[in-house]
């Protein structure tokens, strides 16, 4: 029952046995159910209604959406039915959430969390024996069998300087468990791990000891799991790749036969449509054909398996990605960062004829090798040229300019890398094929689904318009545990009063953090703001003691939120993905500050042309697009306060919009707490009365 099919499989099983995940969800979450006369864990009749209906989903191979507010308790509701789903059934159940830091939650917490819960009553004790596995990048991995290679020809490829670093890391590979780039501190330098790492087909069964490589081990652990733990954006990097059809499944997403729940589903359209388009680089091109050869070192693949004349022309590609990248960036992003193309003619293939000759003699010369290890290796690089030419014919074409956006910009952080970028203007029918139409059970799930109360505009984001929705309000006690204050006289963020604006917002900033004990977290949509307010109030801070972090400066934002959990009265400034996923329990986050409305505005090419695309069909762009998307990131925002029901604290929202504009109560209405409270500078002394 337990054992899984390898992925290699053309065939799908017999038919499995029936599914009990909708009977032992029944047992295990209702009132008086396992949970609590085992474990002692709360009835939660919203927990329940979820378990219930994402066991029955995947059951009948049906997707769902369903909504579950903070504090009911979603992990434990789809993993439970899920993982006694995948063992009844000899199938994989594929868990995507947004970070890796809640992939570590979900391995390192919520998965012994279901060991315990199934561990302790008999009838599911069998299912307790489940396993698991963390899915990471290939190229996270380290191949021992390249790592072999590049000991036995590291005079050949790497600089003398660079052999103490190989010994380095040839000295951890003996000792390593999972054999993972971020355990090497200090990090290897990215070209030698390049040289030794899994994204290679030097890296197989066929060529390594399946018992000593990392990622061969990594793999087999894949192939035995019944819960496989990913990320959206390796997710969709995957399905990209081919997904399950590619490893001949008739149905699945990842893997034949799979079924799938995407937590923090409320983020899937934006990483959808950063994965599914065009993403090349100045940087990727150079080291991509870096790899073959390095004039300046005298290396690379070419040294060892080319010619003269291949190693000119790998030459010739360089000067000519110099020429092509040169040419974008002085034409069109001196002025700005991000420029989009809306048709051809804007730059010459300058790198067509150099690659073209390029892959031909790269295949001329493998023709030539011996089946093995080399020969691989070398038809894959000839590959990937080929598929760098086609990529760069397309975007210079503008070919599909009627369903994709097109742009370039600068990136990096010293802003010296050129890339050219692709989109789709709508993903629905992307997501819609590669997830809903899978013959598979997909449930998508999160807090923040719903818009001003309907879930409608996140289904026709998806495609997913057929697909049974469900909606279960937080447990938490709103009435009694947030209080919420607006400050009505903040003048609106227009251009003629930006300096007024921003003093006021300093001033009430300062005002609010001086009246709130415990921590502060303090949203901006700009980071200009988050900067300039900073400036005026970090020195305050230091005065008055208070810890004071800033999104930006020299920590993650993992480690931004555990130092404000320890520090228990700091103030973090944030913007953009602080919004989300922060998790900062008890009084170390008694107060959220919204700085402004989270509004986009529409000057990324993305945006733009779905405005325009919205527009062009009659429909209303700040109603369909804009104010949507805002009211899903201002219910982030204000969910990063209240994360157990203990907490208590205040929402300060610091703009007037709320109150002086028509959608402002669509705003007011995604807070809980419905008894918000007006103040303005004068009356704030007394109506601003956060909790003692």
């Amino acid at each position: 029952m337990i054992g899984l099919r390898d992925d290699t499989s053309d065939n799908l099983p017999p038919p499995p046995p029936p599914s009990c995940a909708p009977e032992f969800a029944a047992k295990l979450f209702s009132e008086g159910g396992w949970l609590q006369t085992s474990l002692k864990l709360e009835h939660r009749p919203q927990q329940e209604k979820m378990a219930r209906a994402v066991a029955a989903g995947m059951k009948a191979d049906e997707s769902l959406l369903f909504e579950a507010g903070t504090g009911v308790g979603k992990s434990l509701a789809y993993l439970l039915p899920g993982i006694i789903h995948a063992m009844n059934q000899s199938r994989q159940m594929i868990v995507s959430t947004h970070t890796i830091a809640l992939q570590e939650q979900l391995d390192q917490k919520d998965l012994p969390l279901c060991r315990r819960v199934l561990a302790a009553n008999p009838e599911t004790a069998p299912y307790a024996a489940f396993k698991s596995a963390v899915l990471v990048g290939k190229s996270n991995y380290l191949c021992t069998s390249r790592l072999a290679t590049a000991l036995k020809d590291k005079h050949e490829l790497f600089a003398t300087p660079e052999h103490e670093e190989l010994q380095r890391i040839a000295t951890w590979a003996e000792t390593t468990a999972e054999g993972l780039r971020h355990e090497l501190n200090p990090a290897p330098s990215p070209e030698i791990w390049e040289m030794i790492n899994a994204e290679s087909s030097a890296c197989s069964r066929k060529f390594c000891d399946c018992e000593k490589c990392p990622y061969q081990r990594a793999r087999a652990r894949i192939r035995a799991a019944h819960v496989i733990v990913v990320n959206h954006s390796l997710l969709f990097s995957h399905i990209n790749a081919g997904g399950a059809s590619e490893k001949g499944g008739t149905r699945g997403v990842l893997f034949p036969d799979d079924f799938v729940v995407l937590d923090e589903a409320h983020t899937v359209p934006a990483v959808a449509t950063d994965h599914c388009g065009l993403r090349l680089s100045s940087y990727g091109v150079d080291r991509m054909l870096k790899y073959l050869f390095n004039p300046k070192k005298g290396r690379g693949l070419l040294v060892r398996h080319g010619t003269p004349e291949m190693q000119q022309l790998v030459m010739d590609s360089l000067d000519a990605s110099q020429q092509f990248f040169a040419h974008i960036d002085e034409r069109l992003l001196v002025k700005q960062p991000i420029a989009r193309i809306r048709e051809e003619g804007f730059a010459e293939p300058w790198m067509d004829g150099p690659l073209q000759a390029l892959h031909k003699q790269i295949l001329k010369r493998a023709e030539k090798m011996d089946d093995g290890k080399d020969r691989d290796e070398l038809l894959e690089q000839g590959g990937k040229i080929k598929t760098l030419q086609t990529s760069l014919r397309e975007f210079l074409a503008v070919a599909d300019a009627e369903k994709t956006v097109y742009w370039v910009e600068r990136m990096g952080k010293r802003q010296t890398i050129v890339a050219l970028r692709t989109a789709p203007i709508d993903v629905a029918p992307f997501i819609r094929e590669s997830l809903l139409q899978r013959g598979t059970s997909v449930v998508f799930t999160s807090a923040t689904l719903a818009m001003g109360g309907r879930i409608e505009p996140f289904q026709t984001r998806i495609g997913a318009e057929q697909v049974k929705t469900a909606v279960e309000q937080s447990p938490f006690d709103f009435e009694r545990r947030m209080r919420v204050f607006v400050a009505a006289d903040i003048p609106l963020p227009t251009p003629q009063d930006a300096r007024l604006a921003l003093d006021v917002l300093t001033d009430y900033i300062d005002f609010c953090t001086r009246r709130t004990k415990g921590g502060t977290l303090v949203l901006f949509t700009s980071y200009f703001d988050m900067k300039r307010v900073a400036e005026t109030l970090e020195p305050i801070y230091d005065g008055a003691k208070r810890p004071f972090f800033m999104q930006g400066r020299d920590y993650s934002r993992t480690e931004l939120a555990r130092q404000l959990r320890e520090a228990g009265n700091g103030i973090l400034f944030g913007t953009d993905s602080f919004w989300t996923g922060i998790d900062v329990p008890g009084d170390a986050l008694s107060q959220v500050i919204i700085t402004r409305l989270p509004f986009q505005v529409p000057s990324h090419p993305v945006l733009e042309a779905r405005t325009e695309w919205i527009r062009a069909r009659g429909g209303n762009p700040f109603n369909e697009l804009t104010l949507p998307d805002a009211l899903i990131t201002f219910r982030q925002g204000i969910g990063r306060l209240i994360r157990t029901a203990k907490d208590r604290g205040v929402i300060t929202l610091l703009d007037s919009r709320v109150t002086q504009k028509a959608y402002g109560r669509l705003f007011l209405e995604c807070i809980p707490q419905k008894n918000a409270v007006r103040m303005n500078r004068e009356n704030r002394l007394e109506r601003f009365q956060p909790f003692i």
